[in-house]
């Protein structure tokens, strides 16, 4: 099967921008999902919410257009989790808290076939590490707005990527997508992609 069209099943910019840079042609299609608090460790909380927001959006009632993928990004910091920031209060104490130390970002991502039965779920952890940060550069970080829509109120790319010392493991899925698993992923599953003009189709 070749793969030119896959739906994401998430608003993430991050996540629309990584599956564009594979050539696919992506239908955005927001699961709804809401992610209320669960009593989960970091990593398994991540495979959670991925779970879920595909159900949620299979639940809607649309036919699968194709490959169907939702997935969820939790910082870890020694097992506690680490989501979005609700203010700016809350991401400066994040950002205290993981400066100049390591953690770990767990990302995982479930997928859904039509015709293949049961989705198919993975997970990928990377270490990363902050250089130490001054206070006046966690303000600076905080007042441009980058860290508001991101767990552990920062992202690697954009001026995040200036606080970030060192990533041990999967960059892109620090991002928010492992897209070497996934690739991998979908040949195990017979499906292989190629290059195609890029576009996207936003719905609902």
């Amino acid at each position: 099967m070749a793969l030119t069209r896959i739906v994401l099943a998430s608003a993430s910019p991050r996540r629309l921008e990584l599956l564009r840079s594979l050539g696919l042609v992506v239908e955005v299609r927001a699961s709804g999902y809401d992610e209320a608090a669960v009593p989960l460790p970091p990593a398994e909380l991540a495979s959670f919410h991925a779970a879920a927001k595909l159900r949620a959006a299979m639940q809607r009632g649309d036919s699968l257009a194709g490959p169907t993928i939702a997935a969820d990004t939790v910082v870890d910091l020694d097992g506690v989790a680490l989501g979005k920031p609700r203010d700016a209060a809350e991401a400066s104490a994040m950002l205290t808290s993981l400066s100049g130390r390591e953690h770990l970002v767990h990302t995982a991502f479930a997928l859904a076939i039509p015709g293949a039965g049961t989705p198919t779920e993975e997970r990928s952890t990377t270490r990363v590490r902050f250089y130490p940060l001054q206070r006046e550069e966690i303000a600076t970080y905080v007042a441009s707005g980058e860290p508001f829509d991101k767990a552990g109120a920062y992202g690697i790319q954009g001026f995040g990527a200036t606080i970030v010392e060192r990533v041990d493991g999967d960059y892109f899925a620090v991002m928010g997508l492992p897209l070497a698993r996934l690739v991998t992923l979908l040949r195990d599953l017979g499906v292989r992609y190629r290059f195609v003009q890029l576009d996207v189709v936003a719905s609902g």
